[in-house]
């Protein structure tokens, strides 16, 4: 039967009050929303519409063996060393770690290898020599991995920096998508995303400098200072503390001058304390991406696990390396495949099309309707607006980010809402030429219209989350407002418009179906 009780009815109301009221961020002054509360945004435009950088990257994945070639060989060292065995020309190759040790103690560099490093292979070539190679499948993990912890790493930059509504995602096996609304100068972000930020602490090697690079003590190494340092430094190869184990980076002041202090773990406290504690009257070189950038002499134990870093730093600068340190080091080098800035102009031209786009549609429906059904065309066209209102009021809920195919989306579903109330109010001709009785023929116009109209949305509904998880990108923007849009079409062909009928019926005597 044709009734509403008065709980649906307020019910509905409830539901086109709320789509009202969080639709408003959308139309109001931006000094009135920010006045608002936190959960009651407007929708956020993608970069086509918005305008902002688009940035195509891709991790360096060479680079992550031959970091593990480079940790084979230091462990290889430290464990021939501890387990007191001579040794000599151990150097990386171009695939593998290599090392001669005296014959009679191949056996037991063997086992001493063995140990070090589970998944490594251990192979004896001729009299003395021993190569260390690493499995492909262990190569491929460490690869992936890489590239996973990559994407996080750049997420939590990207987030630090404060870009809005952000789009952050892989494509294929190595590669990473940027996409910064509203950035139109992409260089400090690049240089942000870009940087490796590896931290480690070694100590000097005492009366060494920069001009011994031709005869360097074993177990030591030369790196430049900063850019605008001309100094070399000879560095101990290991590492005394690595900044993994920091917690937390922030910018300030010292004297007047811009520095940055951090925070070890416990753990990283810990040995950072018996580090200074140890090494007094020796200088601790500060080392970010093999690069000195602060070598002070360590005057007594920093106990507490924290301290500062000073390296001549501008305010800005200070600032990034901060926010560099707190989101973590890359596991391996970005390289820039593609950049594009999208200009502000081109996504208002965008706007202007979709939106002529669906105002133009929007009015060709409504021209059909009415002249189609008369006063029932007029009840589906109010019905319609709500159902925008709906959609639209669900993305502002979510923060969800409108795009050109998010805009496609969006008129699709429009037609569909249309469609539906095309299929009830057909149902209801037929039954009102079959002889029913008006009241009769508007029942089952309703009712008999529902297994179809579940239908076509329901089998549209499966496609768009199919759209979601399998596409990317615009594809993801597409799915996700036709998959609201065909919730929210189903609510006003089934609710909204049914409740104008029914008001219609109710407000006098009506005895002919007015389409």
């Amino acid at each position: 039967m044709l009734h509403f009780t008065t709980s649906k009815i307020i019910f509905i109301l409830s539901v086109v009050a709320l789509a009202i009221f969080f639709c408003l961020p959308n139309v109001l002054p931006d000094s009135v929303v920010k006045a608002g509360p936190s959960w009651w945004r407007p929708m956020q435009l993608g970069l086509d519409l918005r305008g902002g950088s688009y940035l195509l990257l891709e991790v360096d994945t060479s680079t992550v063996f031959k970091q593990q070639l480079a940790d084979v060989e230091e462990t290889a060292r430290n464990a021939l060393r501890e387990a007191d065995l001579k040794y000599n020309n151990l150097h990386t190759a171009e695939d593998s770690v290599t090392v001669s040790v005296e014959p009679s103690d191949v056996s037991a560099a063997r086992s001493a290898l063995v140990k070090t490093e589970s998944g490594l292979v251990v192979e004896t070539q001729g009299a003395d020599r021993i190569k260390i190679s690493i499995p492909d499948k262990v190569k491929r993990d460490r690869e992936l991995a890489a590239v996973t912890q990559s994407l996080e790493i750049v997420r939590r930059r990207i987030d630090e920096f404060g870009t809005s509504e952000p789009s952050i995602q892989r494509q294929g096996a190595d590669r990473i998508i940027v996409e910064l609304p509203g950035v139109d100068n992409p260089e400090r972000v690049k240089a942000l995303i870009g940087q490796t930020a590896k931290l480690d602490f070694h100590l000097l090697e005492p009366g060494a400098t920069g001009a011994d690079a031709k005869d360097l003590p074993p177990g030591t190494m030369l790196l430049p200072g900063n850019k605008d340092d001309n100094q070399m430094y000879v560095v101990r190869r290991h590492v005394e503390l690595s900044g993994e184990r920091l917690v937390d980076a922030q910018p300030s002041f010292q004297n007047g001058a811009p520095v940055v202090s951090f925070r070890f773990d416990t753990a990283g406290g810990r040995r950072f304390g018996a580090l200074t504690s140890n090494s007094v009257g020796q200088r601790l070189a500060i080392v970010l991406d093999n690069r000195v950038i602060s070598a002070p002499v360590i005057k007594g134990p920093i106990v507490g696990g924290s301290g500062i870093i000073e390296g001549g730093f501008s305010v800005e600068a200070a600032k990034d390396l901060a926010l560099l340190l707190r989101a973590g080091a890359l596991p391996a080098p970005l390289l820039v495949i593609e950049e594009r800035v999208v200009g502000p102009g081109l996504g208002t031209d965008s706007i202007h099309a979709g939106a002529s786009a669906a105002i133009l549609g929007g009015a060709l429906v409504v021209v059909f309707m009415v002249l189609a059904y008369h006063s029932f065309g007029v009840f589906a066209v109010a019905g319609q607006a709500l159902h925008m209102l709906s959609l639209f009021a669900v993305l502002s809920v979510m923060g969800g980010t409108l795009t050109l195919p998010g805009i496609a989306g969006v008129v699709l579903s429009l037609g569909m809402a249309v469609d539906a109330n095309v299929l009830i109010y057909e149902r209801m001709r037929e039954e009102s030429f079959a002889g029913r009785t008006l009241l009769s023929a508007i029942t089952a116009g309703f009712s008999n219209a529902y297994a179809t109209i579940v239908d076509s949305n329901l089998t549209n509904f499966i496609a768009a989350v199919l759209l979601f998880f399998l596409g990317a990108g615009p594809v993801r923007g597409f799915a996700v407002t036709l998959s609201i849009g065909i919730l929210t079409s189903i609510f006003s062909a089934v609710m909204i418009t049914r409740l104008q009928v029914w008001l219609w019926y109710r407000s006098g005597k009506r005895r002919e179906l007015p389409i």
